[in-house]
């Protein structure tokens, strides 16, 4: 029999964390290797749809390099040479096409809503256990 300190108990201390875990189960079902950061920029885009990689860059203390990485990840093209998450697109900004824009796509926001029903409890989305 297990003692409290025993680490390979698996009794649930604390449910909205174990939501948010499954959350970030979400992002590494589509790739093992999601780091923590990008799950970081999905939800900054997903609650400023659409903005600007600049908004990302400064509200989140990325680099422009981290910035640009990440919504790459998140959109098509991922800079390791393989697919994408397709949950964003990037386009140029119409009023001044030094900056990029950022927005979810059909997928991206049916992550959302994905994400709330973990969150919320709306529908069933055991998706780690």
């Amino acid at each position: 029999m297990a003692s409290p300190t025993d680490p390979l108990i698996k009794e649930r201390t604390d449910e909205l964390m174990w939501k948010v875990c499954k959350v970030a189960e979400l992002f590494r079902v589509k790739d093992a290797e999601v780091p923590g950061q990008l799950v970081s920029v999905f939800c900054y885009i997903a609650s400023h749809n659409p903005c600007h990689l600049q908004a990302i860059q400064e509200d989140l203390g990325l680099s422009p390099n981290s910035t640009s990485r990440n919504t790459d990840w998140l959109s098509s093209h991922h800079r390791l040479g393989k697919a994408g998450m397709g949950l964003v697109t990037k386009a140029d900004d119409p009023y001044d096409m030094r900056r990029k824009v950022v927005k979810l796509t059909p997928k991206g926001e049916q992550m959302v809503t994905t994400i709330k029903e973990i969150l919320y409890g709306a529908k069933d989305t055991d998706l780690v256990g």
